[in-house]
């Protein structure tokens, strides 16, 4: 169960990420800055993404 809920919360690391991709898109012509802002938080979430399924994996590997 425990290894399903954290698959759940990486998936949603990118859901995030295409959120805020969206936002960016959107933010770009109108509030520069703020697109700036959203475009960090894509960074952000697909680094969370990477570094949260390198993670489970290893602890996987140690079981």
């Amino acid at each position: 169960m425990g290894s399903k809920l954290y698959r759940l919360f990486e998936y949603l690391y990118l859901v995030a990420a295409a959120f805020f991709a969206y936002e960016t898109v959107v933010h770009w012509n109108t509030a520069r800055n703020q697109a700036y802002l959203y475009l960090f938080f894509v960074v952000i979430a697909i680094f969370m993404f990477f570094f949260k399924r390198s993670f489970r994996k290893k602890m996987n590997n140690r079981k």
